[in-house]
């Protein structure tokens, strides 16, 4: 795995905590850490529900949780960096006061608890599917959620950008679609890839959002070790996947390509239909649309100050297709 380390002569006095460490993205993330010789404290996010649907109802909610708040304080005492890598990651579930409670209220818990312990910097974990459908991805505050899922992260974000400032530095990082080969997610985009359903519209050059979770966790590791500098909210840089190049390095064989036309229509028969249903099939739209067309990414803070970690993402693909035989 690649990662950048903090700045020279520090690491061996870093305190890293992070939420969710035994999590797909927290476990790569700590092993990032480990090797840059970084001190990671493993701690496991409390479970709670969200009544509110805004970001109002949840600061008020989060000022609810004292009990929480002393516990989480206390456990991040003497961290330098804590890294929200918790959440439900369920792409097609149904709002619910849970999904809300990881997704939205726990970020604003965690970084009143990081104020309150004196931690420089929190970086929290969101989703680009916070931007839905927008032709172009980018660190703007608009969003376009278009599931639940997605709604809870925007609202996360939109709680965290509504704190009143504190000490603690927070950094929202959101997160293209994440690959490696413990994933579930990247399971099924093999069986996909190997199958005669593998298709891209028109030529598949179109750039992919999908990234590889050692250049997250590499990411995430720049964002936390700078000392000053970093924005409110950055994006996952781009590997420069294409469509039709995800699908061949998880599938072992090319795409059929499609006439742009006939996806189109099909996506748009396709979300009328699951908007009938209470949006239930809107996940897995999302993700053929995503393989057909992909998504572009404006370049952001990472390219412009040369923080862009090496691109791994074809090549763990093809790693996780001979791991599976």
């Amino acid at each position: 795995m690649n990662s950048t380390p903090p700045p020279a002569g520090s690491s061996q006095d870093q305190v890293w905590a992070v939420l969710g460490a035994s999590g797909f993205i927290g476990s790569a993330l700590a092993t990032a850490l480990d090797r840059a010789g970084i001190t990671v404290r493993h701690l496991k996010a409390p479970r709670i529900s969200a009544r509110s649907t805004d970001a109002a109802g949840l600061l008020a909610e989060a000022a609810e949780l004292a009990d929480q708040l002393r516990d989480l304080t206390g456990a991040l005492t003497g961290a330098d960096v804590v890294v929200n890598a918790a959440g439900l990651a369920t792409p097609s579930g149904a709002d619910s006061p849970e999904l809300r409670g990881a997704n939205a209220l726990l970020p604003v818990l965690v970084a009143n608890a990081a104020d309150a312990a004196g931690v420089r910097r929190f970086v929290h974990l969101s989703s680009a599917s916070v931007q839905g459908h927008r032709p172009v991805l980018d660190e703007s505050l608009q969003v376009e959620p278009f599931s639940a899922y997605s709604r809870s992260k925007a609202l996360g974000e939109q709680a965290l950008g509504a704190r009143a400032g504190g000490r603690c530095s927070v950094v929202i990082i959101r997160a293209t679609s994440v690959q490696g080969p413990a994933r579930a997610t990247t399971a099924n985009l093999m069986k996909i890839a190997a199958s005669p359903l593998a298709s891209v519209a028109g030529r598949g050059d179109s750039p992919s959002p999908v990234s590889s979770v050692d250049a997250l966790a590499s990411f995430v590791l720049t964002v936390g070790a700078q000392p000053d500098g970093v924005p409110a909210l950055v994006l996952q840089p781009w590997e420069g996947a294409t469509a039709a190049g995800v699908l061949e390095a998880a599938g072992g064989r090319p795409p059929l390509r499609l006439p742009g036309w006939f996806c189109r229509g099909s996506l748009k028969a396709g979300y009328a239909v699951s908007s009938l249903l209470g949006e239930r099939l809107h996940g897995s739209l999302r993700r053929v649309e995503m393989m057909w067309f992909g998504q572009r990414q404006e370049p952001g803070w990472a390219e412009a100050t040369g923080n862009v970690p090496a691109p791994r993402v074809e090549e763990v693909l093809r790693e996780a297709r001979r791991q599976r035989g």
